[in-house]
């Protein structure tokens, strides 16, 4: 058997049955063996990062691991950017990259580099097999690292000429991997201890909450101890039902900010590995002084990573989650119990006051010209269909997608980590393929879109029917926030303009975009025209995109 063909077999052996690429001459053996491998369904896309967009978010949808295969050294470079957010999502995928000829390796040929050291920084593993011989065993570890806690990317280099070798070493399953670490009980008891002692608890919960299917276990444990939840600024997964009385939305991106939220708290438990991706440098660690955290991690490479906590618990999360919920109720006597009651009455109050006060604005709003996000994104959750998964990298107006969706369980929402843009219409596609029978509506910035846009062209050659909205303000809004951000925190002059942050001159036509792709698109200006528009663009079963003029910074 040539090396091809052992690799064909491991992703067989492995149960992946869906791979994202974009074809090129190196990657000739893969793509004539696709032929004979009728159930292994390819997506081709028209840009490398594309391709590593859909299978990360694919990956994070359907639990699978993602597959992709990109085109020798600048196809590798187009994709860097995306593998990277891959990393900080923990998506577990194995991106694959055409190597040249390796005969030909001195003589530095066309499209040539080293694809190996390319990858490393951005992947948990990198590695190129010498030979067909170390096929098989180089996709069985490939396999097997990319599915270890923390989950993330390999790359594996896959040169044209190893790929026509012979071989008699066959395909290798990874086998039966029992991850699931039980935590100590001791620990168990200890974290009961310290809730049982708290006046006022905080949890934060990361996205391994949703990956684990620890959701409803962490919705009775904020039930249990009454609880403030809250998520970190960036997320890939939904973990908490966002209209639950307890969920008290995103952390800033700075630790005094992170501080501040937090103070009230007496103690902090983390579960899974909540990363703080900060963005502003501040003086001072992340939790507030006197404070005791806890963090739950079923990676031990991420217990008390980035800072100290008063206990870390090593275990599989689900159990440790439920572990700790059962000794709670057990142990729990009546003056807790009364406490924690009155803490879920106090937070039902302030619950409805801030709905009553988001009402408020959004109706003193109501007919602003161009319309606020805040009503688009009223009038698209009120005409979606039941069951639709939001797909989110509207940035500046992510806040009101939080608030204005349902979200009530994990694959409700996905969203890209690790701050690079241009995530968001990829990964509609992946999780749209994970998830064929759910509506999918893909929300992005204007200035997101022209990142990937050539992903509407995937869409419509697939024929995937995913309802895209392009919230148009013709500016980079998230920048102008920022450079006044940095102005103030620097002491700069800040009257000064926004400089290079508008989208105009000429403006983008993402409607004419869409269809010179193969969709059908319309522009909607008037917020009274929105639903009706959201309404078409499910019922047509096709791509569909919908262009919004909505209201820049003020």
């Amino acid at each position: 058997m040539r090396g091809i063909d052992v690799f064909m077999d491991s992703l067989a052996l492995h149960g992946v049955d869906t791979m994202f690429g974009n074809p090129g001459t190196t990657e000739n053996p893969l793509l004539d063996s696709l032929i004979d491998h009728p159930d292994l369904k390819y997506y081709v896309t028209l840009h490398e990062g594309v391709a590593v967009g859909a299978a990360g978010f694919y990956a994070q949808a359907s639990g699978k691991t993602g597959l992709v295969n990109l085109h020798v050294a600048p196809g590798l470079g187009n994709a860097l950017g995306m593998m990277y957010g891959a990393l900080k999502s923990k998506s577990p995928m194995i991106v694959t990259a055409g190597q040249q000829d390796t005969r030909m390796r001195l003589r530095e040929p066309l499209l040539s580099h080293d694809l190996v050291a390319m990858a490393a920084p951005v992947t948990k593993w990198s590695a190129e097999p010498r030979d067909a011989d170390e096929v098989s065993e180089v996709m069985r570890r490939a396999f097997q690292i990319a599915n270890e806690e923390p989950k993330g990317p390999v790359f594996v280099a896959l040169p044209i000429n190893v790929m026509v070798q012979e071989t008699e070493l066959a395909a290798q399953g990874s086998g039966e991997y029992l991850r699931a670490v039980q935590a100590e009980q001791k620990g168990i008891a200890q974290v009961v201890q310290m809730l049982l002692a708290s006046s006022n608890p905080a949890i934060v919960v990361g996205d391994d909450v949703a990956t684990t299917d620890s959701s409803q276990l962490m919705v009775a444990l904020a039930g249990e101890t009454g609880a403030q939840v809250y998520h970190e600024g960036l997320r890939a997964q939904n973990a908490f039902p966002g209209k639950d009385i307890h969920n008290k939305g995103r952390l800033p991106f700075e630790a005094a900010g992170i501080r501040r939220v937090l103070a009230p708290h007496d103690l902090i438990l983390m579960t899974g590995s909540p990363e703080f991706e900060e963005v502003w440098f501040d003086q001072g660690g992340l939790m507030p002084d006197g404070a005791k955290t806890i963090q739950l991690c079923s990676a031990a490479s991420r217990a008390a990573f980035k800072f100290p906590v008063s206990l870390s618990l090593l275990g599989d999360l689900k159990t440790s989650i439920g572990s700790i919920l059962r000794h709670l109720k057990t142990t729990a006597g009546k003056v807790y119990e009364a406490d924690s009651i009155a803490r879920n009455e106090a937070l039902a109050i302030k619950h409805l006051a801030n709905v009553t006060a988001s009402e408020a604005r959004l109706k003193s709003q109501w007919d602003y010209q161009p319309m606020t996000p805040a009503r688009a994104i009223w009038e698209i959750s009120s005409a979606i269909p039941e069951g639709t998964i939001v797909v989110d990298e509207s940035i500046t107006a992510s806040v009101e997608i939080a608030a204005g969706f349902e979200f009530s369980s994990p694959g409700d929402y996905f969203g890209g980590r690790g701050g690079g843009i241009g995530q968001g219409i990829p990964g509609a596609l992946g999780v749209k393929v994970a998830h064929m029978a759910r509506p999918v509506l893909c929300t992005s910035g204007d200035g997101s879109a022209m990142y990937s846009i050539q992903a509407l062209w995937t869409a419509a050659h697939h024929d995937l029917a995913i309802v895209f909205v392009i919230f148009s303000n013709k500016e980079y809004r998230v920048l102008k926030h920022n450079i006044d951000i940095y102005r103030n925190r620097f002491g700069q002059t800040s009257n000064k303009p926004y400089p290079h942050m508008d989208l105009m001159h000429p403006m983008l036509g993402f409607s004419e975009m869409a269809r010179g792709m193969g969709l059908a698109a319309e522009s909607v200006e008037d917020a009274n025209d929105l639903a009706g528009a959201i309404k078409r663009g499910f019922d047509s079963g096709k791509p569909y995109l919908i262009e919004i003029a909505v209201s820049g910074k003020q």
